[in-house]
């Protein structure tokens, strides 16, 4: 693929702190790009300096073959929708879609487009207040895309959201995304949100990169036991992880234990076992499994589902 944006062992330092240490990252055209970590990490500091409103401390960010880095932010092909999404709150929808565009000329066609494609036509003198959380959200977007970037910055844009409406829009974001052919470079904490909206995931830790790859490329094979431990749930026994569905739950064969609690999620249940000698695992198993709590259970997994990492 293409690569559209490059950074290139980019660093940012604060009195006193290092957000950002030697970051390189390369993310391809048409692509949903994600930073992914923990709060603090660094991922914000990253799409800030990317947006020009921080400049690095040292390395390189080239767009579309061109260095970045020193240019100010109006002078670089990229927009940003915020986590609060900054709308104007005097202005209508309309009048928020447009505001970017005062100085390009007669832009009607460009706005009817993009306000279609955002499911906004006939909301168009709706102002802010007056609408859903996931409304807001597409004008948001809306006022980002109507631009034309060559990227589009994303900072949680969907953490505002209850879950049921995030579910949704994360849906609709995903599409937009796929319709537009815009590359996407999104920040998140959510796991969940970025296995389910990513192309490419880079996972950040302390102001570094630990591991970029595709969902299943991280899930699958992570390369320390931060990535490992961030993304899903995992159990950490006699020097290896095991994903809580690779543990299998019987009355026989295997390690014994007794099941301390038991939890129902819909189309799947955890049990939490505690095994003699005192570890505690983690077992996904299907909703209909009846194991009890108090109950004497074995668990088991095959060798192949072992991650071990350097010690």
């Amino acid at each position: 693929m293409e690569v559209i944006l490059e950074l290139r062992g980019v660093s940012k330092d604060f009195p006193g702190h290092r957000a950002v240490k030697q970051v390189s990252l390369d993310i391809g055209r048409g692509s949903f790009f994600s930073l992914l970590g923990p709060s603090g990490c660094g991922k914000t500091t990253t799409l800030r300096l990317i947006a020009g409103f921080e400049t690095p401390t040292s390395g390189e960010i080239w767009l579309n073959g061109a260095r970045i880095d020193a240019l100010p932010p109006f002078l670089r092909n990229v927009n940003t929708v915020f986590q609060n999404y900054a709308l104007f709150p005097h202005l209508t929808v309309r009048g928020n879609v447009e505001f970017g565009l005062r100085r390009a000329g007669d832009a009607a066609e460009r706005v009817r487009q993009v306000l279609e494609q955002l499911q906004l036509l006939g909301k168009e003198s709706r102002k802010p207040a007056q609408l859903s959380g996931g409304e807001r959200q597409r004008v948001a977007l809306a006022r980002a895309l109507v631009l034309a970037p060559d990227v589009l910055l994303l900072d949680e844009p969907l953490s505002a959201l209850d879950p049921q409406l995030r579910k949704q829009v994360r849906a609709e974001l995903k599409e937009l995304q796929r319709r537009t052919g815009v590359t996407f470079l999104f920040v998140t904490h959510d796991q969940e949100e970025a296995l389910a909206l990513s192309d490419r995931i880079a996972i950040m830790n302390a102001g570094e990169v630990e591991q970029t790859g595709t969902p299943q490329e991280l899930y699958q094979k992570p390369r320390s036991r931060f990535v490992a431990s961030f993304l899903g749930e995992m159990n950490w026994i006699d020097g290896a992880g095991i994903r809580p569905e690779c543990v299998r739950v019987s009355c026989d064969g295997g390690r014994p234990g007794t099941i301390t609690h038991t939890t129902f999620l819909g189309p799947h249940r955890l049990f939490t076992i505690r095994l003699e000698g005192g570890e505690v695992v983690t077992a996904q198993t299907a909703a209909s499994a009846e194991h009890r709590v108090g109950e004497a259970v074995h668990v088991s997994w095959d060798s192949a589902d072992e991650l071990r990492f350097p010690s």
